[in-house]
């Protein structure tokens, strides 16, 4: 009987493809705040998606892939509008009025939002007490992190404004991990660099009316952008959109979902270890703990998915192996019968 081998990707491709998410994604907090400084909230939106989703799209078809499938356009148009338009343009939204440690404690909670949309995968997921340990301790590491912050914006009363901010958020860690469960469970047959490619391109193209709600362009002046903003805004469309998400889209393809949303715990991290270096900010030894706790609960939710040996396959995985070899020999029982 013939059997067919999966093709995985290669061990050191995968470990890449997660240095850049964490890498380049934390670094982003960073260079958001610069541009922001230049360019409203929602006009940088559409400037940094659409031109990334656009040089994307260009790309794709030099390769020669099949970009204009409506099925593609479809489903990468909804799981790009619920992560990008809906769980980023969520986060610019309410840091108008909520802290930004405030921002990255909810966003924070993406892991264990992952487990909880991903009914598919409850029986993996939940029976492993490493990844709901590490997902629990990951949250808390996060709470130290930026444990000084919290008490501080606490001791003040919260605004009408900051309550609403409060309810958006819970709803942007859905949006994003919804949106990133679809991209997964309907990326289809095209290459994951052109579900990327439509991704940023529609949600791009979705941030330009809301720069009109938010009556963006009666105030904003090109020529008053400084350099600093233009120089911020180059580097999230390379780094930020194009390197960075495409990375996390095939990560998603290829590996657990709850292991590519561990970038959610690693990202303030970066963003800590850049203000130190290049904001001039502290770090107390209470948010020291915190980036240690981070660090291991990433271990943590990691470590199951590398302990089958050199075959390094997920619970998952080995589950369908298994199913697959006992349907395998079923049929050839069957087949043995009806000779």
């Amino acid at each position: 009987m013939k059997t067919e081998t999966s093709n995985r990707p290669s061990l050191l491709l995968v470990v890449v493809a997660f240095a850049v998410v964490y890498i380049v994604w934390g670094s982003t907090y960073f260079f958001i705040e610069m541009g922001v400084k230049g360019f409203p909230p929602m006009i940088m939106g559409a400037l940094r998606f659409f031109t990334a989703g656009i040089i994307m799209l260009i790309w794709c078809a030099i390769k020669g892939d099949k970009i204009w499938s409506l099925k593609t356009i479809f489903s990468s148009g909804v799981s790009g509008l619920l992560m990008l338009f809906l769980g980023t343009g969520v986060l610019i939204w309410v840091e108008r009025s909520i802290p930004s440690a405030m921002v990255a404690i909810m966003i924070s909670a993406n892991p264990i939002w992952f487990v909880v949309l991903d009914k598919a995968n409850w029986r993996v997921n939940l029976s492993n007490k490493t990844t709901i340990g590490g997902i629990i301790i990951g949250f808390a590491g996060v709470l130290l992190l930026f444990g000084e912050q919290i008490m501080k914006s606490l001791n003040g009363s919260l605004s009408t404004a900051q309550l609403t901010g409060f309810i958006l958020l819970v709803l942007s860690p859905i949006a994003w991990c919804a949106g990133s469960l679809y991209s997964k469970k309907h990326g289809g047959n095209a290459p994951a660099r052109v579900n990327t490619a439509w991704q940023m391109t529609i949600a791009g193209l979705a941030f330009i009316p809301a720069s009109f709600v938010h009556h963006e362009y009666s105030t904003f002046n090109i020529n008053h952008v400084p350099t600093s903003a233009w120089m911020a805004l180059i580097y999230l469309i390379i780094f930020g959109s194009i390197a960075a998400f495409s990375a996390y889209v095939w990560l998603l393809s290829v590996r657990p979902a709850t292991q590519v949303s561990t970038h959610a715990y690693v990202n303030p991290v970066i963003a800590v270890l850049l203000g130190v270096l290049f904001a001039n900010e502290s770090v107390s030894g209470l948010q020291i703990t915190g980036l240690l706790v981070i660090l291991f609960s990433v271990l943590l939710v990691n470590l199951n998915k590398y302990t089958f040996g050199k075959s390094s396959i997920s619970c998952a995985e080995l589950l369908k192996s298994k199913k697959e070899k006992k349907d395998a020999t079923l049929h050839s029982y069957e087949l043995g019968i009806n000779k």
